[in-house]
């Protein structure tokens, strides 16, 4: 190990490798070497703002001593170019969804595997103080609520809302549901675009455990909450707030005694926590905490979601509504 700064670049300039760059100049041990974009004045404008460097194209990333990159370009590419990456000797963070299709996302494992690279998935709400301390309290949960709201942009309208939202928190519920799924219901239409908007799907694992989730890009307020129960429990996070409430009922005197705890946290940003992380991983050669496989277990449930609303839609004949074709 050395003790010198890692030399990162960021791929892809639209407002989520924006974000990269901006964090990337914050994070100790780390050295922005510059951004990468097709479109030259994307390229220009956020390397103007956090002063950084234009790099020509991703063939020029070694000849600059980049070691690492963050790689936010639309979904589509991200299995040719982070191939390419990877292949090319660079350890790199993919944004979420890792790729297109699972068979993409395999050949992102393998191009890893085979390069010895370090390869991340950029599911960043694993890293929110309020996931973070959830883990330490989570025991048997058996049931989940999740809505993930928020209102319409124009942003990554490239792929579905089960994709783009829901995917954060099918990641987490593998995370804390150690039990293979069993059985899925889902149903989501579009609304302001020809992609899904809003979804809804219901998860049961082999465990017993069930979810309801809900995501939308179509909602009047931003809400990012989950709620689980265990035995004997029950515990309310908030994404945004980063805060997480645990209700406990205690037995031993005359009367059950119901305790409100608020579980503590430790604010930050999730997206410096990350990149921090992937940073750490490119110096110690340690596997992340969302690698490949986990990018890709979480991708493989939101197909299934995906399936679920098809068959949905044919079902009642939704219109001429074709989610099949949606990627």
């Amino acid at each position: 190990m050395t003790d010198k700064p890692i030399r990162v670049a960021v791929v892809g300039a639209g407002e989520f490798g924006r974000n990269h760059v901006r964090v990337w100049r914050e994070i100790p041990g780390a050295e922005l070497v510059g951004v990468v974009d097709a479109n030259s004045k994307r390229a220009e404008s956020v390397a103007a703002e956090f002063g950084t460097r234009i790099i020509r194209d991703i063939s020029s990333l070694r000849a600059e001593g980049v070691q690492a990159v963050s790689l936010a370009v639309p979904t589509k590419e991200h299995a040719r170019i982070g191939c390419q990456l990877l292949d090319g000797g660079l350890d790199v963070l993919v944004e979420k969804p890792m790729a297109a299709s699972l068979s993409e996302a395999d050949k992102l494992i393998a191009s890893a595997a085979r390069g010895r690279r370090i390869l991340q998935v950029g599911h960043v709400e694993r890293f929110n103080p309020a996931i973070t301390a959830v883990q330490k309290i989570v025991s048997r949960p058996m049931f989940f609520e999740v809505h993930r709201l928020g209102i319409f942009t124009p942003r990554s309208l490239d792929i579905d809302v089960v994709y783009d939202v829901m995917i954060h928190d099918l990641d987490i519920l593998l995370s804390l549901v150690n039990s293979p799924v069993v059985d899925l219901k889902a149903v989501g239409i579009p609304v302001m675009t020809d992609k899904v908007d809003i979804a809804q799907a219901r998860i049961e694992f082999e465990s017993g455990t069930v979810a309801n989730l809900t995501a939308s890009r179509v909602s009047t307020e931003r809400v990012r909450k989950m709620r689980f129960f265990q035995e004997h429990e029950y515990v309310s996070l908030d994404f945004t707030r980063q805060d997480v409430l645990r209700v406990r009922v205690e037995s031993g005197g005359a009367q059950p005694e119901i305790k409100f705890e608020q579980v503590p946290t430790s604010p930050e940003e999730p997206l410096h926590a990350e990149l921090r992380e992937f940073l750490e991983c490119v110096r110690t050669r340690r596997v992340p905490l969302v690698d490949g496989r986990a990018g890709r277990r979480a991708l493989e449930l939101a197909d299934r979601v995906m399936a679920a609303t098809l068959e949905h839609a044919q079902r009642v004949q939704l219109g001429t509504f074709a989610p099949q074709d949606s990627r």
